[in-house]
């Protein structure tokens, strides 16, 4: 076939030249063509013409061949996708329900199921009368039609369905939607504020800065007199996974020996486990490092009880500063030569905190989003509520504290699963001054595995309201100016604690699956798609790598409202769940510099009879015993789904909702909601069902 050429767009004019010439071809295959002059050879012929039948039927044979790979691309998916659920969720195989004790959300997990039942029942209704024409519900004025056009039962139920939804239910679905709409746009709008106080601190380069050189002399030991004294606490329970990688991290602090103290305070009630950290601390002990064990017999007050017991040790008094670390945390050698100096000619300062990072951020798709909202919390929160406000909630670890700050403030209290949070509360009332360090990081974990991720988020998300109903009668009678008690009781606690919870939860759980089969209470599509991208713009941006997640965070933090507002309201009105401490599972991830460091610690065994010295028998006997369990390689375990069916219903109504909205939407709405329908099922079965490991 002769082929054919199209270079009418490369001449701009259209002149005519030379005579006309008219080409005839041997061959039968070709048509005939008339060449009207040079410029017509090269014009668009239409494709009608030049085609004889058998071109024709190639092109059918190609265009139907393609069509069966589709579809039996398509076919291959879908029953692949059946098999999958036949077997995880009819026979579970591979697969652990999530254990849940009895009462522990079951009310919740059964109004969500009969929730999703009565959402599929009236959306095949909702679809039967789509195809039937009853098209009513898109008319602004709802037509009810008369007694003689109504055909059949089916017909008289939906109108009169139609009816009661128009006059009692879409009332008050969209009062209530008004008023978290009104929330949604204040709280959109607090985030907006931060953001450009972040741009401002970018654009002004605002940083704390310490003043003059507080190391003057490159002997540490002959400038000892300028170093203060430096107490350091890990607190730790049952940290087998990372204990070994925290102790090593602070024992090789750069700050003199004679002016450091380091408080490893053990609340483990694993007997193996307490024997492994001893070891671990008379090895360092052995090398010149003042390291101190401490065990407590009986565990009151979690993490509170365990600081509030090591302060109180005679010893303490002879300390000026205290640096916090959590058993994950690895600290670089010059931490404190970078946050101690701070305090230096600044008396009202009481606290330095650095920021986060973590060896794990891309470990799976849970740490990726959560290094969206980590990042955006120490990049934009913290950073510009310590450059303009001077106070931001402690993060209870990688910080260091002026020991009389915390004296003054009361010292550690047992009263909330939020210690930091308190004490921070605390001291700002009391007059102190926080400083957060965005440029000093320290590595830690985040957690890997949902059932961790839920238990975490419920205790950060309790604990505040737990504490604002405790700390507001001190808030209102303190001698705090009115805009930051003002700016503690609205922003800090309302705002961000427990109006955002709520409007999430009711907003985007509740509201818009309502809306699939009450549709004149729809909500605009700025509400549900153009300002929720907009604001998870906003969110990734301190972390520009993230921006391929985008889909899946906006909808994995919809679904995680549940949860979010669930421990809220457990906090608000101190029910059962609200002072529950479970602690948060390590996977014992290590950093460059650990690993480097890995070859140093081979030396423990030139070391060992030292050790040996100062051991009982017994305790030689558990040990060896215990190093021996180490040193054989475990049997690999195979990965197991847990599937959360609470979440996942949940996942599979909004599901639901997105479907009943595409008959509603048009043009570009009725692509994003489909995108959104499918990432809901992507996310339910990948992320709400956990690969453990």
């Amino acid at each position: 076939m002769a082929p054919r050429l199209d270079f009418s767009n490369w001449w701009a004019k259209d002149t005519r030249k030379g005579t006309p010439v008219v080409v005839k071809m041997e061959n039968p295959n070709y048509s005939v063509v008339e060449i009207d002059g040079p410029d017509a050879a090269f014009r668009p012929v239409e494709k009608s013409r030049g085609k004889n039948a058998k071109q024709v039927t190639w092109v059918l044979l190609l265009k139907a061949h393609r069509a069966v790979g589709c579809v039996a691309w398509i076919a291959t998916l879908f029953w692949a996708l059946l098999g999958t659920i036949k077997r995880r969720l009819i026979f579970r195989q591979d697969v652990a329900l999530a254990s849940e004790k009895l009462g522990k959300g079951k009310l919740l997990f059964t109004v969500i199921k009969v929730f999703l039942a009565t959402s599929l029942t009236i959306l095949a209704f909702e679809v039967a009368a789509y195809f039937k024409g009853w098209h009513y519900f898109q008319n602004p004025g709802l037509h009810i039609p008369r007694t003689s056009d109504i055909q059949g039962l089916l017909h008289l139920v939906y109108v009169t369905w139609l009816s009661f939804r128009a006059e009692y239910i879409a009332p008050l679905i969209q009062a209530l939607s008004k008023f978290c709409v009104a929330l949604f746009l204040i709280q959109s709008a607090d985030r907006m504020i931060l953001c450009l106080g972040c741009f401002w601190i970018k654009y002004k380069k605002i940083k704390p800065r310490i003043v003059g050189d507080p190391f003057k002399s490159d002997d540490v030991e002959g400038s000892g007199y300028e170093y203060p004294m430096v107490l350091v606490q890990i607190p730790m329970c049952n940290e087998r996974e990372v204990y070994e990688q925290s102790i090593s991290a602070v024992c090789q602090l750069d700050w003199p020996k004679d002016r450091l103290l380091i408080q490893v305070l053990d609340d483990s009630d694993d007997k193996s486990t307490q024997c492994l950290i001893k070891a671990e601390v008379a090895t360092w002990n052995q090398r010149g490092i003042n390291i101190i064990y401490r065990h407590r017999l009986v565990r009151t007050g979690y993490k509170a009880g365990n600081l509030k017991s090591a302060m109180s040790c005679e010893y303490v008094q002879a300390y000026e500063f205290v640096a916090i670390f959590d058993a994950d945390f690895q600290p670089n050698p010059d931490f404190l030569k970078q946050t101690v100096p701070h305090f230096k000619d600044n008396p009202e300062l009481g606290l330095v905190q650095a920021r986060w990072a973590f060896v794990n951020k891309d470990e799976n798709l849970l740490t990726r989003l959560q290094n969206i909202n980590l990042c955006f919390h120490f990049e934009v929160e913290q950073q510009v509520n310590g450059v303009f406000l001077n106070f931001f909630g402690f993060n209870g670890t990688a910080g260091v504290w002026r020991i009389k700050a915390l004296e003054e403030s009361g010292g550690w209290l047992e009263r909330t699963t939020v210690e930091d949070m308190d004490i921070a509360v605390r001291a700002h009332l009391n007059g102190w001054k926080f400083i957060f360090l965005n440029d000093v990081k320290v590595l830690c974990e985040v957690p890997e595995s949902y059932e961790a991720y839920r238990k975490q988020q419920h205790r950060w998300h309790s604990g505040p309201m737990h504490l604002f109903r405790l700390c507001l009668p001190a808030i209102i009678t303190s001698k705090i100016p009115i805009w930051k008690k003002a700016n503690l009781i609205l922003l800090f606690f309302l705002l961000r604690k427990l109006i955002l919870p709520f409007y999430s939860f009711t907003l985007f759980c509740i509201i818009l699956p309502l809306t699939m089969f009450v549709p004149e209470a729809e909500l605009p599509v700025w509400v549900i798609c153009y300002v929720p991208v907009f604001m998870s713009f906003l969110n990734i941006l301190p972390a520009p790598k993230s921006f391929p997640f985008i889909a899946p965070y906006l909808l994995f933090e919809n679904t995680m409202s549940v949860t979010k507002f669930n421990a809220m309201v457990s906090g608000l009105f101190q029910l059962g769940s609200s002072y529950e401490w479970v602690v948060t599972k390590k996977a014992g991830r290590s950093s460059e510099s650990d690993l480097l460091a890995a070859v140093e610690r081979e030396s423990k065994t030139t070391n060992q009879l030292q050790i040996q010295r100062g051991a009982s028998e017994s305790e030689l006997t558990e040990l060896n015993r215990l190093k021996e369990q180490k040193e054989v390689a475990p049997t690999p375990v195979k990965r197991v789904n847990k599937i959360y069916r609470k979440e996942l219903t949940l996942a599979f109504l909004l599901l639901t909702a997105s479907i009943r909205s595409l008959l509603a939407a048009q043009g570009v709405h009725f692509y994003f909601l489909l995108f959104q329908g499918v990432t809901f099922l992507l996310v339910g079965l990948d992320l709400i069902g956990e690969q453990m490991s």
